[in-house]
């Protein structure tokens, strides 16, 4: 970077969420301050990772890249506390874009979050990594001065955390980044060297480069940290505790994990892993690129995050480390690409978690249904798009269902299906509330039948691609192909046979030829016990459901007629027959009755009117005359 292209000193605004974040920082979001020094600690360790993984790619970095380390050092006499590391450092534009913007997705719904009840959830934190502005918890002003590897010049950004901040040109003889904190008054427990210690080892001893805390001037920096990395050590020598910080560090959270998995793998292929799985959603765990953040090592040296080849899609909620024994230190983005060792790496990962959660399932339903609940959805992508998997993970599936108000696997559905229940039956909507109000349930609830209640946008997409589950085919009840004639009642109260269709015949018949292509077909149902009419879709049809959605999301689809199904049983449907059969006078006023029944069962759908007006002058008709009887 040209120095005499910049100006030497510049003050600007920050980003407004960061404005308003910070005044909510200084307003004590954190139940624990002390995790600020764990923040900043952790971000000088990736900065140093960054560096020794870009001295392996680009010569011209070799140089910089020495014995990395970190000091802790306070100042009693100037009220400071200084934090120092030797890593890749900012250059001007990166201070002002990662200090004085929050670059990454869902700012301003975490500070909505945090304006509210949330102030005292400090897990909130973690999970939109703006650990850095944890220092204006504990300092009125902050400096950061750093120089970029590669660059000869340095610059400083300053702020007291009230609206601005300023950016300038500095000295620094070496690459790296030095924060200091001005200390706010009634702070002074982070200038005692005691307390330091106390909290770097117990935040930052799994941290692979060492932490040295320097007392004072004229002492010598004390190494507080193991400066080991954790996972290469022994499991009975890493306590439950250390497991957690380091979930902490590297996943860039504040909960507890879920799971933690840490094994070594030895073989035609040697890596270690240690994974973990969140107790909470990661903020970005539906973001449209499902990008991963695992760590890939290389003999305990840092190479990137994120591969995609290292773990599938569906499993991007793990957060962890790799560390193979097999790659090249010298790897690059071209190298992982179809990699065969990264490619059985992947293999190792995928059963290591997928025989880890059939084992919590197993062993505890309740702590798995957690699990299920935060990252179901995400796991049943694979359905669709993992299909060496498909097996393993139907039977990690849960669902809900209209006999159980918790989650129940495939399995538990099949043993209690219904006498002469042939298949496995499912409906899929928005709203799980609303699905159960459905009158497509009606007839399946009467007999006794269990249907699957699919909530999550993913279902529509892995129902169509999955068959069958233990020979049992899975079929939409909106479908109509969902016959329940062969399905026992569970008691007398069932629903009683079918009426013949002659009974309505004549109705059928007006509603037809005055809805004409409107619809595909009108039948008598065998599903409805107290709704009057429905609609639902030929077997050879787009699901409704899966159609709305794909509307909803700009996709062009031809919308394909539906069959409207009509109650003989329904005291409504009764009376409509009996009037056709009446006379022509009844017969004329047909029209308005069909349409109306088919907005109607539109309606109960979910769908929109396509012409509301017309439905509005139809009612008005229909009450009008009725009033007038």
């Amino acid at each position: 970077m040209n120095a005499t292209a910049e100006s030497s000193s510049e003050s600007m605004d920050f980003q407004a969420e960061v404005g308003r974040l910070l005044d909510l920082m200084v307003h004590s979001v954190y139940s624990e301050k002390e995790v600020f020094l764990r923040e900043l600690i952790s971000n000088a360790s990736d900065a140093c990772d960054k560096l020794r993984y870009g001295a392996l790619t680009d010569a011209a970095l070799a140089g910089e890249a020495t014995d990395f380390r970190i000091t802790v050092q306070p100042d009693k006499d100037a009220r400071t506390l200084t934090l120092t590391d030797n890593g890749i450092g900012m250059s001007r534009t990166e201070l002002v874009e990662n200090l004085g913007t929050i670059a990454r997705s869902g700012t301003a719904a975490f500070v909505e979050q945090l304006s509210g009840d949330a102030k005292q959830d400090s897990g909130l934190i973690g999970q939109f990594g703006v650990g850095f502005y944890s220092a204006f918890m504990v300092a009125e002003r902050v400096t950061v001065v750093s120089r970029k590897a590669g660059e000869t010049v340095a610059h400083s950004w300053e702020s007291d955390g009230r609206g601005r901040f300023t950016v300038a040109l500095a000295e620094r003889e070496a690459t790296g980044t030095t924060i200091t904190m001005h200390l706010r008054e009634g702070e002074d427990e982070w200038l005692e060297p005691h307390r330091l210690r106390q909290i770097i080892k117990t935040y930052s001893d799994h941290i692979a480069i060492p932490v040295a805390l320097i007392e004072d001037a004229e002492a010598e920096p004390e190494t507080v940290n193991a400066a080991s990395a954790l996972w290469a050590r022994p499991r009975n020598e890493i306590t439950e505790e250390q497991y957690n910080e380091f979930y902490h560090h590297v996943g860039h959270a504040m909960d507890d994990p879920w799971a933690t998995l840490h094994w070594r793998a030895e073989g035609n292929i040697e890596y270690t892993g240690l994974l973990f799985i969140p107790s909470s959603k990661p903020f970005d765990l539906f973001q449209p690129e499902r990008k991963n953040s695992l760590k890939l090592y290389v003999r305990r040296v840092y190479i990137t995050e994120g591969v995609e080849e290292l773990l599938p899609g569906w499993l991007r909620f793990l957060r962890g480390v790799v560390d193979s024994e097999d790659l090249p230190l010298n790897l690059s983005r071209e190298m992982l690409q179809n990699n065969p060792v990264l490619r059985q790496i992947r293999n190792g990962l995928t059963r290591r978690v997928m025989n880890e959660l059939q084992q919590k399932a197993d062993k505890d339903a309740e702590a798995y249904a957690d699990f299920w609940e935060n990252f179901g959805p995400v796991v049943k992508e694979g359905l669709y798009e993992d299909a060496a998997h498909k097996d393993a993970l139907l039977k990690l599936a849960r669902f809900r269902t209209t006999k159980d108000d918790g989650w129940v696997s495939l399995a538990q559905y099949v043993e209690r299906m219904a006498e002469n229940q042939t298949a496995i039956y499912t409906i899929a909507g928005d709203d799980l509330a609303a699905l159960k109000r459905s009158p497509q349930l009606e007839g399946f609830r009467a007999k006794g039948g269990e249907v699957l209640l699919l909530t999550d946008p993913v279902d529509e997409f892995w129902t169509s691609t999955v068959q069958e589950y233990e020979g049992k085919p899975l079929k939409s009840v909106t479908r109509a192909g969902a016959d329940l004639s062969g399905i026992k009642a569970a008691d007398t109260d069932g629903p009683k046979d079918q009426e013949p269709e002659g009974a309505i015949g004549g109705l059928i018949a007006a509603v037809k030829l005055a809805l004409g292509e409107a619809v595909k077909d009108v039948r008598v149902s065998d599903r409805l016990t107290d709704s009057a009419c429905c609609l639902v879709a030929d077997e050879n049809d787009m699901d409704l459901h899966l159609e709305r959605l794909m509307r909803q999301h700009g996709q062009k689809v031809d919308k394909a007629p539906r069959i409207l199904e009509l109650n003989p049983r329904h005291s409504m449907i009764k009376r409509l027959s009996d009037s056709v059969d009446a006379g022509p006078d009844a017969v004329d006023r047909m029209e308005d009755y069909a349409w109306l029944l088919l907005d109607q069962a539109r309606i109960v759908e979910g769908e929109s009117l396509p012409d509301p007006v017309a439905f509005a002058q139809r009612m008005a008709k229909v009450m009008e005359a009725s009033a007038g009887e």
